[in-house]
């Protein structure tokens, strides 16, 4: 049986089941990596966030916060992390419950590069230069300037490496299906793809070829001790975040990264900002054999459409995308999935403020249909069943 509205077709690929290398998924909508800083302030996922993901574990896939692979990788305040064994306890209680309650979740390993402070995590940033982040950062005592960060040596970036190994397989320990290797967005790998925030001189920096080795070496490495087919990767190809900064070599960038990895099996890519408009989007799907996640441009800081992302999501799969991921739209609808099969209208997402503040509103508090039905529009009908 299927419902439809006249806003609903009748036959939707978001619905349909798929495969990500082993994993069934019982649907194509992703669950996107949203840091909502509710962890405790040593990085522990809390019972806040056992709740929040079981609640949404109807997604097809979920993935997890950005999590920390080493001390010095963390962000912001109140970030988990995966490098103590009080972390990987408490993400266990994570993904138990939401494995409880039907769904599977990837874990995003983000290491924030030069985006630190000592204030925060008690080291000194680190990065691929002596760059600090411009505009300052966001710490427990409020906007900070930023710090000059510590430009990795060799043997240091070997050993960051590593940390990502590390952190993958205890992932896998804390019941995580597999990771995702965090490249976009500013954080530390995109630092090293970039020209404008990596200077260096030696095989990690200078032509195309030296800055995408920090992080092939990386996702290689994680695949290596996880099994490619738990590994996925991140980028945001052209955005300027955090101050990162392309360029024109875009493409060339992206193209070089995706033909130094195509043949590792990975589990996904996943484009962020993903654009059918745009000749790179179409340009990187033929690059990539492999499962592509589209996260669509529903352009941040602006309203969330009242779709939520369908629309913007259908015109992805028609254009190659494999799945689609939404961050807001789950944000406020734990029953996310539902709300759009069914044409449902959606929740508002409530003030910006609530999504890092911490505590249960703004983050466990959105009510299911169930709890509270929204009336469907005056315009209308109600759903109609179909054999």
């Amino acid at each position: 049986m299927t419902n439809t509205t006249p806003n609903s077709p009748a036959v939707s690929r978001l619905f349909e089941p798929a495969r990500l290398g082993p994993l069934a998924l019982p649907n194509r909508l992703v669950m996107a990596p949203l840091t909502r800083n509710r962890a405790s302030a040593d990085g522990v996922p809390t019972p806040l966030m056992v709740t929040h993901y079981a609640q949404r574990a109807s997604a097809g896939l979920i993935i997890a916060e950005g999590t920390t692979p080493n001390a010095a990788g963390q962000t912001f305040p109140d970030i988990p992390g995966i490098h103590t064994p009080e972390q990987v306890a408490g993400w266990r209680a994570v993904t138990g419950a939401v494995r409880a309650a039907g769904g599977r979740m990837f874990l995003q390993l983000q290491h924030g590069g030069r985006i630190g402070h000592p204030d925060t995590s008690g080291l000194t940033p680190v990065a691929p230069s002596p760059l600090p982040l411009p505009d300052g950062i966001h710490t427990r005592a409020g906007h900070t300037p930023s710090v000059v960060p510590h430009a990795l040596t060799p043997d240091e970036i070997r050993a960051t490496v590593a940390d990502y190994a590390t952190a993958a397989r205890r992932a896998v320990a804390a019941g995580f299906e597999g990771v995702e290797v965090h490249s976009a967005n500013g954080m530390l790998p995109h630092q090293f793809l970039a020209p404008n925030t990596n200077r260096r001189t030696d095989s990690y920096g200078g032509p195309v070829a030296h800055r995408i080795r920090f992080l092939a070496e990386t996702v290689r490495a994680v695949a290596g001790a996880i099994g490619p087919e738990r590994v996925g990767l991140r980028i945001s190809p052209g955005r300027t975040i955090n101050g990162v900064q392309e360029g024109a070599e875009t493409e060339a960038l992206y193209t070089a990264l995706l033909a130094a990895l195509a043949d590792g099996g990975l589990a996904y890519l996943h484009i962020v900002f993903a654009d059918p408009d745009q000749p790179l989007f179409h340009t990187l799907r033929a690059a990539w054999p492999g499962t592509l996640i589209a996260n669509p441009d529903l352009g941040w800081g602006g309203p969330l459409p009242a779709d939520g992302g369908r629309a913007a999501g259908e015109r992805l799969l028609a254009s190659g995308a494999d799945l689609i991921a939404l961050g807001r739209a789950f944000v406020a609808n734990p029953d996310l999935v539902e709300r759009l099969r069914t044409g449902a209208p959606l929740n508002p997402v409530r003030e910006q403020y609530l999504m890092y503040t911490g505590g249960a509103e703004g983050y466990n508090d959105y009510p299911t249909l169930a709890e509270a039905p929204v009336p469907a529009p005056a315009h209308a009908p109600a759903p109609v069943t179909a054999a």
